[in-house]
């Protein structure tokens, strides 16, 4: 990657983890609500919860634009195996972001219309297609965090805060349904601030080499 694109990929990259944040923040449900709970929001909230669709939509793309700037951290140094896995790991669960908005949407759609009630969305929720592509995602997008954590810590590439808030955003993925909206934010504000950190230290990096127009990596 060209040293000259790399504050553009970085900036992509806080954009998009800003995105999650703002998602989150518009999500009209309590984590952990029941059926009756979710269908009710949804019908009443409709606004805000096609936000949060638009807000997950968006920072799909954006985090996949801003991969690249995490890969030049790596560049001939420790780590950089388990970074390469990491990425592409967490790649795919952001692309499963989209999918997972687009889920949020058409959910809405089905609440609005009437075609679904609480009794018909407890059995959705435990169809096996649908539970394995939720599973999937989550594994993707989580395990990814952790690799790159992993990956960050090996190399010493960034401030020793930048790995791990994001070893707090994994850690915390058992317990946020449980801990309110408090710790729902506290859980994408450390992915957030993580990721402007290693966008910080990207564009720093790409600032120290000659611009002779190599590719970095």
């Amino acid at each position: 990657m060209r040293s000259d694109w790399v504050p553009m990929s970085a900036s992509a990259l806080v954009i998009g983890a800003m995105s999650l944040v703002f998602g989150s923040v518009l999500n009209p449900a309590d984590p952990g609500s029941s059926t009756a709970q979710t269908l009710s929001v949804v019908s009443q909230e409709g606004a805000r919860w096609l936000g949060m669709a638009v807000m997950y939509a968006f920072a799909s793309v954006t985090l996949n634009l801003g991969l690249p700037a995490v890969l030049t951290l790596f560049t001939g140094r420790r780590g950089h195996g388990v970074a390469l896995v990491g990425v592409a790991v967490f790649s795919v669960g952001v692309i499963g972001t989209s999918g997972y908005a687009m889920l949020m949407v058409f959910f809405r759609a089905t609440v609005v219309a009437g075609a679904l009630r609480g009794d018909q969305l407890a059995d959705v929720s435990h169809e096996h297609g649908l539970v394995f592509f939720l599973i999937g995602w989550i594994a993707s997008f989580y395990g990814g965090v952790l690799l790159i954590a992993v990956a960050l810590l090996m190399s010493g590439t960034t401030s020793r805060w930048v790995p791990l808030l994001l070893l707090v955003f994994v850690a915390m993925l058992p317990f946020a349904a449980h801990l309110g909206r408090v710790a729902s934010a506290v859980q994408v504000m450390a992915f957030a601030a993580a990721f402007t950190g290693i966008a910080v230290a990207a564009v720093s990096k790409a600032d120290r080499s000659p611009p002779s127009g190599r590719p970095v990596v």
